[in-house]
């Protein structure tokens, strides 16, 4: 194939309720779009999952941007592609900046398989059409609002619960949790924001029975999670030091934890997903797919991924109207009564783009050709 042209978009929506985690509140998404299209006028759309700011990582909505006009577009602009899944060996020159690779990859994987009119979970490779969905439930103001967060998603159906926690809202939290909900599948997640210094207190949540605990220690960390899991009963999810296949064969190596949250942006798109997919899967380490309060094209791309075998643990997908009055996909992503979601037939990503709605969300854009 051939990019003829390419198309960033930044929008800006605003979330049905105030996300909060160890890093901060989030009311507001700043989101790129990328539109990549061939000489026959078929497109692919994806998205940059990087924050407001540089805080989940290096990476932030104003360095993308940057990086994406003026060194990665370029990259693949008017180049002869074999398949997407050259895409990330061509981008390899630049170092880091994963999130911004991921968006136009992505965008290609979805390019690709409408050229093909497959579905983008089949040209993955999935093979769980239907996948399981949990939810991910912010820092609220108080337990009572948590609890009435917690009722309404297993009232929709969801199958796994995980709340964010940090120093001043963990181990109580945790245990007005259980019994108010009994054993429901519930996991914490830390975000970075405990050390070794806290391992009484990290130690103390094993009595809780939770699924796993998604790391607890800082953000670059495999060596003092490998200590910790030592220390520890409940097991370790890694998040934020795993960019690559190699990180996490040596983690694994290292047995820094037992499971591993698996995000696109986080590790450069889905070629590099397949490839950490596979070396766990080899080594019986589950993986999930982890959310970043993507909109519906990001979304979408979450779904293919999350039908690959080795997701056998409910992931951070769960429908539009969770985070959404509007989304930017048609229809939009919706849960079973059973907590899952079936990925679409139709090809590429499976959804329609709004493209009117877009428009009425962009606060800037650039067309590269």
């Amino acid at each position: 194939m051939k990019i003829s042209g390419i198309e960033l978009i930044e929008i800006k929506m605003r979330l049905v309720h105030f996300f909060e985690t160890s890093f901060g509140r989030t009311y507001e998404r700043r989101i790129i779009l990328a539109r990549v299209e061939d000489e026959t006028g078929a497109e692919g759309w994806g998205e940059c999952t990087a924050g407001e700011t540089p805080s989940y990582c290096e990476e932030w909505t104003e360095s993308c941007w940057a990086v994406l006009t003026e060194i990665l577009s370029p990259v693949i602009l008017n180049r002869e592609i074999e398949s997407a899944a050259e895409v990330w060996d061509l981008m390899k020159k630049i170092r880091g900046n994963r999130m911004a690779k991921a968006t136009l990859e992505t965008a290609v994987w979805d390019l690709e398989a409408k050229q093909l009119n497959v579905p983008l979970w089949k040209h993955l490779g999935g093979v769980n059409q239907e996948i399981d969905c949990g939810v991910s439930i912010g820092i609220q103001d108080s337990v009572e609002q948590l609890f009435e967060k917690i009722q309404t998603e297993l009232d929709a159906g969801y199958k796994r619960i995980k709340i964010k926690i940090a120093p001043h809202w963990d181990y109580e939290v945790i245990e007005k949790v259980r019994k108010r909900f009994g054993d429901i599948l519930l996991m914490g997640d830390a975000n970075s924001a405990y050390t070794l210094d806290d391992v009484d207190l990290l130690k103390s949540l094993d009595e809780f029975d939770l699924m796993m605990l998604e790391q607890p220690l800082p953000h670059d960390d495999i060596v003092d999670h490998a200590r910790l899991q030592q220390q520890i009963k409940t097991p370790i999810c890694l998040d934020e030091p795993i960019h690559s296949a190699d990180d996490a064969r040596k983690a694994i190596e290292l047995k820094s934890g037992k499971i591993i949250n698996l995000k696109n942006g986080r590790v450069g798109g889905h070629s590099e997903s397949k490839r950490i997919e596979a070396i766990c899967r080899e080594n019986n380490i589950p993986v999930w797919c982890g959310g970043m309060l993507e909109s519906g094209i990001g979304r979408a791309h979450n779904i293919a991924m999350s039908t690959l075998p080795g997701f056998t643990l409910p992931g951070d997908v769960s429908a539009s109207k969770r985070y959404w009055v509007e989304d930017i996909i048609e229809p939009p992503v919706e849960v079973t009564e059973q907590g899952t979601i079936i990925a679409p037939e139709k090809a590429g990503i499976g959804f329609d783009v709004r493209r009117e709605r877009i428009d009425e969300l962009t606060v800037r854009k650039e067309e590269i050709a």
